[in-house]
């Protein structure tokens, strides 16, 4: 048996007025998953805890079969882990985003323009980081450029406790209510603004109509990951695939083999074909038992309140990875268990993550259902009554095993 898990990060949403008040997964055309529903279990999940912050680190762990109450230790550690950062036990991470501010008012007064300042290019945002780091870097704190916009600040025996707010939940607001509630993080934060504001990289950006990425923005604080070793704790050999820091990081973490993919981008513009390709051949020529597929596109789509784009996503999701997976197993006469979820809704119309249940479908070739739904949404897996209340146990279900 092959398990796959495909994950569209925040693919889960409200009704939208510009779909006919149908929610993207209603609205897009994706029959591969839809022809999977009438012989599926359909029902909703939790797999943000209460009272923990409904972020991907914490909802990707829970997917992937992790108490978060019990292991997570803050997202930026799992980022740097992905980059290959050591981290001593008293080591703070902090995610360091490339952000717009807007450029005439005082720092403590700007808005939040971009948090991916147009999703910058990597080549682009390392140079930045790089002028950052040859100016803030001290024997305690230490940049380190990641992809895109998403890059680390390391602190050596560093504060925690920290309100920090992410830039994605403050698009097109004012900063500041939501500043660092640390000095020294709202002393660099200033101190990278004045490097960057007229650095030759956001100079070329602006010239072309792109947004400059000319502030760093701290949040997602942690310390060293806790994450058990995920085939002596469920017993098969795992691969990820995503072009996201964050899950790459979970997967190392837990000692799963972390696939790159060409193209992989975590945008629309991602190489979907790719991953689907990938997937394939983990599992049927590498030996893997199974492959965890994460998108990120949905949620980014999500976080500019894009809803078209929101659709397109899940409609290459459907066509490039969950169709050619399906057909390679069956090809393969390969029985196979396939789960289909977000980690959490990303609504566009909030333009950030929330923290209420997802929909789930979980389909076995070998032990085909009569579901009576013709079709994977929110609603078609509300209406089944069906609700996992802790969302780690969904792996077990998956691996049938509960």
């Amino acid at each position: 048996m092959k398990y796959i898990i495909m994950l569209g990060d925040g693919m889960a949403d409200y009704p939208v007025p510009s779909l006919g008040n149908r929610t993207p997964l209603q609205a897009a055309k994706k029959p591969n998953i839809d022809a999977l529903a009438p012989f599926s279990t359909l029902g909703m999940v939790k797999t943000v805890p209460q009272g923990m912050v409904p972020g991907s680190d914490v909802a990707n762990l829970a997917v992937m079969g992790y108490n978060p109450s019990g292991c997570y230790t803050g997202r930026s550690p799992l980022e740097a882990v992905s980059m290959g950062i050591h981290m001593e036990a008293d080591d703070a991470a902090f995610r360091c985003n490339t952000v717009t501010l807007s450029e005439d008012e005082p720092y403590e007064n700007k808005t939040m323009v971009d948090y991916s300042a147009d999703e910058i290019t990597t080549e682009e945002s390392s140079e930045l980081m790089k002028a950052v780091a040859a100016a803030l870097n001290t024997e305690d704190l230490e940049f380190h450029p990641g992809f895109s916009y998403r890059h680390c600040l390391i602190w050596h025996h560093g504060p925690l406790g920290i309100s920090l707010t992410p830039p994605h939940d403050i698009s097109d607001r004012k900063i500041t209510d939501h500043l660092p509630g640390n000095g020294e993080l709202l002393s660099l934060q200033k101190k990278s603004y004045e490097i960057l504001k007229n650095h030759p990289v956001n100079l070329a950006r602006m010239k072309r109509g792109l947004h400059p990425a000319n502030s760093c923005w701290f949040w997602g604080e942690g310390t060293k990951p806790k994450v058990e070793n995920f085939e002596k704790m469920y017993g098969v050999k795992a691969s990820v695939i995503s072009a996201v820091d964050l899950v790459k990081g979970i997967g190392l973490s837990a000692g799963m083999k972390v696939i790159e993919v060409e193209g992989a981008t975590g945008t629309l513009s991602s190489n979907f074909a790719g991953k689907g390709q990938a997937a394939i051949e983990t599992l049927l020529r590498d030996g893997q038992d199974l492959v965890y597929i994460h998108c990120e596109a949905p949620d980014e789509c999500g976080h500019h309140g894009d809803a078209e784009g929101k659709v397109k996503s899940i409609e290459l999701i459907d066509e490039k990875i969950v169709g050619p997976v399906v057909k390679a197993m069956r090809d393969a006469k390969e029985d196979f268990s396939m789960l289909v979820m977000p980690d959490h809704p990303t609504p566009v119309s909030v333009k950030t993550h929330v923290s209420d249940p997802i929909p789930f479908l979980l389909y076995r070739s070998n032990r085909e259902l009569s579901s009576g739904l013709s079709t994977y949404s929110e609603e078609s897996c509300s209406s089944t009554g069906t609700f996992v209340d802790r969302g780690f146990t969904l792996m077990n279900k998956l691996l049938d095993r509960s």
